[in-house]
């Protein structure tokens, strides 16, 4: 990256990514892979031809980032942040430390390492993913997980739905009361 930084980038602009990437090729033919390599001695379009032959396919590999697992804590919303997004487990889990990992064009959650989500991958931020299933109200039996570690009661409440305006009018208010 540094050679590429310091020897292909200065002094050149881009009328777009196709222009770009037009430029970089053009540039990688010409002097990059015929140049002669400081630590190798040799130009690296000949040493990749002499190397080729070793490369393995990795196509049906996942790449390193799809396979890392990724620990997340179930927020009280019974949901966990992924890539900017938020994907809901089960309601027993709430609290609770939960692997994440990414399976072609599925999220899995694990407790212990039993399933116990699976989502689609969401494109862009800021998305939601809910499974009913995993509500509070979805009245099911705790999964095998929950009932190897303390199972939290289901408190059932009517929770009260109002706009947002109402907290920004409050907090008007509280200012105003404070300031008198």
């Amino acid at each position: 990256m540094k050679y590429l930084k310091r020897n292909f980038a200065p002094g050149r602009s881009y009328r777009d990514l196709d222009d770009f990437n037009a430029q970089l090729m053009d540039w990688l033919i010409r002097v990059a892979d015929v140049r002669l390599h400081g630590t190798t001695h040799q130009r690296p379009i000949d040493r990749f031809a002499d190397e080729a032959s070793a490369l393995v396919a990795t196509a049906s590999q996942a790449s390193f980032l799809q396979a890392m697992v990724r620990d997340r804590i179930v927020a009280e919303d019974w949901l966990v942040s992924i890539d900017g997004n938020r994907y809901s487990v089960p309601f027993d889990f709430i609290g609770r430390t939960v692997q994440v990992v990414r399976e072609g064009g599925h999220w899995v959650i694990r407790h212990r390492g039993a399933v116990i989500a699976r989502h689609g991958v969401l494109a862009g931020r800021a998305q939601l993913s809910i499974d009913a299933a995993h509500a509070p109200t979805a009245r099911r039996k705790p999964a095998p997980a929950a009932q190897a570690t303390q199972p939290r009661p289901v408190i059932e409440q009517e929770v009260e739905v109002r706009d947002l305006s109402v907290y920004e009018q409050l907090a008007h208010l509280s200012l105003h009361q404070e300031a008198a």
